[in-house]
């Protein structure tokens, strides 16, 4: 374990959908998904979607202190695994993912998988204590993506949804916007 200093920010409840996609994106078009209201994954148009965006993405100091919600668990809900039952009523469809809420009242965290401001660098290596996101070239960094593998095939899909579970992006990803606090 190490200790981060995360400063106060802002971070969406919901990772962009689709029809929030398109108001930045008019051309957008999503394969994952039938529904505008269905989380947005993005490939190539990362790009054009984060030069759009007035937005900013979280740093990954940011999303897992943001997943956690204030605790120390391996999930928001506590230490034990979840069961296929509880993954079903947390994401089996875009309402129940919505409602699917952390004690931040923020939805869907660890069911889609995340990108993150961060590039991927494995471990924490020299990672900054305060939040900022590592720079640099190549891939970046993402967190979540359980319900992206639903049905589990009795794996271990549901680490994904552990708030430390980090990966290298390789694929489609969602965006949840976040923002820094005025300061005056």
């Amino acid at each position: 374990m190490r200790e981060v200093h995360v400063e106060p920010f802002l971070i969406a409840r919901h990772p962009l959908t689709v029809a929030q996609a398109r108001h930045w994106l008019p051309e957008y078009e999503d394969a994952f998904t039938e529904s505008d209201s269905g989380t947005a994954r993005f490939e190539d148009d990362l790009d054009d979607l984060l030069g759009a965006l007035p937005f900013r993405l979280p740093s990954e100091a940011e999303w897992e202190y943001a997943a956690r919600a204030g605790t120390t668990t391996l999930t928001f809900r506590g230490d034990g695994k979840p069961d296929e039952d509880q993954v079903l009523d947390d994401f089996a469809d875009d309402e129940r993912t919505a409602a699917a809420e952390n004690a931040f009242g923020l939805a869907a965290m660890g069911s889609a998988n995340e990108i993150c401001a961060d590039v991927w660098i494995p471990h924490f290596t020299d990672a900054p204590a305060d939040a900022r996101p590592r720079e640099g070239d190549g891939p970046r960094a993402v967190r979540g993506g359980a319900a992206d593998l639903y049905p589990w095939q009795g794996c271990d899909e549901w680490l994904l949804l552990l708030s430390a579970t980090r990966y290298e992006s390789h694929d489609f990803t969602a965006v949840r916007p976040a923002a820094s606090l005025p300061t005056d």
